[in-house]
């Protein structure tokens, strides 16, 4: 009998017991009998397993539940998962930093942004080279870093008002950016191009750490002084740091694209689903970086 239902119209949902008579009475029936049986049972077996394979082909695509593989959609949301704690721990952080603001003390206090950042670096390299993935401590990590995050921004909003806010939309827009290019396929990471960003990577991270010491030892003139040293001085007319600044940002955007390439790879290699946690945790690697990189790309600006 036909359902109203289209897919209770397939064979395997039909009752097979229903016998034809055929003209000629008992006689033709009795001589045709065995050969009837066994076309019937033919028939019943092909729409048994024609059922068995429409439905597999009906049912919804496995999920890396059902797989315990790690999939891009997971990844996704394991990482959504993470900046949430982060942006969580980064009110607190905030709150934290603004709770000695005073007439008497503008100055928040640095202890959230010392705190989240000396444990987060921590538990970063325990992350990062760690022969087994460990979500406990990768959740660890974004509260920390969000400390992190809330404290180096208060203190860059009470002295620049408004860089949060300006610093949120330029990272927003470079990791839109980046996935929407990297998503049509646009741009891909290469084993040339991946040397010249560790060349790259490299020097500025020796620059930053000679710059960092000379500020410390108080190397730079007091009339020409800055509130980052090197970065402050002007090349040209313009800030050093704004200069090396536009190459950092295309250095963190390769990096994403990096980011996103690995997981793509991951994926296609099958991995277990628990490294979508390692995923997301080097996609917040690289915009934490980012966002610090563009927050201090806008206050030299607007301090000079």
């Amino acid at each position: 009998m036909p359902s109203a239902n289209p897919a209770f119209n397939n064979p395997a949902f039909q009752d097979q017991r229903a016998v034809k008579s055929y003209p000629g009475g008992a006689q033709a029936a009795n001589i045709g009998g065995q050969a009837q049986s066994t076309t019937f049972a033919q028939q019943a077996q092909a729409a048994s397993v024609n059922a068995q394979l429409e439905g597999q082909f009906a049912a919804p695509p496995a999920g890396a539940i059902e797989t315990d593989r790690m999939t891009v959609e997971d990844t996704v949301f394991k990482t959504l998962g993470l900046f949430a704690v982060l942006v969580v721990t980064a009110v607190v952080g905030w709150v934290w930093s603004m709770s000695t603001v005073t007439v008497a003390n503008p100055t928040p206090t640095i202890v959230p942004w010392i705190v989240g950042l000396g444990v987060g670096f921590v538990l970063a390299m325990i992350i990062s080279f760690s022969k087994k993935v460990r979500p406990a401590l990768i959740f660890g990590y974004a509260a920390f870093e969000g400390l992190f995050i809330g404290g180096i921004s208060a203190f860059f909003e009470i002295m620049w008002p408004g860089i949060v806010l300006q610093a949120t939309l330029g990272t927003l827009s470079v990791v839109g950016v980046t996935l929407a290019l990297f998503a049509s396929g646009k741009i891909r990471a290469s084993k040339r191009a991946t040397k010249i960003w560790m060349i790259a990577m490299i020097g500025y991270l020796v620059f930053s750490l000679i710059n960092v010491v000379m500020m410390m030892f108080g190397a730079f003139p007091a009339d020409s002084a800055g509130p980052f040293g090197m970065l402050s001085q002007q090349v040209f007319g313009i800030p050093l740091g704004l200069i090396i600044g536009v190459f950092v940002v295309i250095m963190a955007a390769y990096s994403l694209v990096q980011d996103f390439d690995f997981i793509q790879q991951g994926v296609r290699n099958r991995a277990p689903r628990t490294y979508g946690w390692l995923g997301g945790f080097g996609i917040m690697v690289t915009v934490v970086w980012l966002y610090v990189e563009i927050l201090r790309i806008i206050a030299i600006a607007r301090s000079n």
